[in-house]
């Protein structure tokens, strides 16, 4: 019985650590993938998304999919800046919200700070950014996101 206690214990506490390592590995991808956007590095976020990553965002056509997602939504969002008069765009993250890990998928919710200027004047807007996340040998990638302002 004291062994059966003894290995219950063990596993548990072997599994504690790991979850914990996997929520911070999430957390580590979102904060590399918003560095990117806010360094205006695409390459290095495009390498972070997923071969088939969905995204939902508040600007035309507003859903993108497929193996060129990243790339895809990037171009979009610099054709829209450019003719709205959008610059200096950065994204702070808040503390999450939730982050939830299932074996090789996880979720994350962040509340945001958005800022830019809009033809020259400072403007800010608060928002919700949410990943999907999978986990794979080159480690978490973002499967989706979906942006929404408040």
């Amino acid at each position: 019985m004291r062994r059966t206690a003894l290995a219950c214990a063990l596993v548990a506490f072997a599994a504690g650590p790991a979850f914990a390592t996997d929520e911070a590995d999430v957390k580590a991808t979102v904060t590399r993938y918003n560095d990117h956007f806010n360094k205006g590095e695409t390459k290095e976020l495009v390498a972070l998304c997923t071969a088939q990553t969905t995204i939902i965002d508040d600007f035309a056509p507003h859903s993108w999919q497929g193996a060129a997602t990243c790339a895809d939504w990037s171009a979009a969002l610099a054709a829209s800046d450019k003719a709205a008069g959008i610059t200096n765009e950065k994204v702070t993250l808040g503390k999450p919200w939730h982050v939830a890990v299932t074996g090789d998928r996880a979720y994350a919710v962040y509340p945001t700070h958005y800022s830019y200027r809009l033809k020259g004047k400072p403007v800010t807007e608060q928002g919700v950014w949410t990943f999907a996340l999978q986990k794979s040998a080159d480690g978490w990638r973002v499967a989706g996101w979906a942006w929404a302002q408040h």
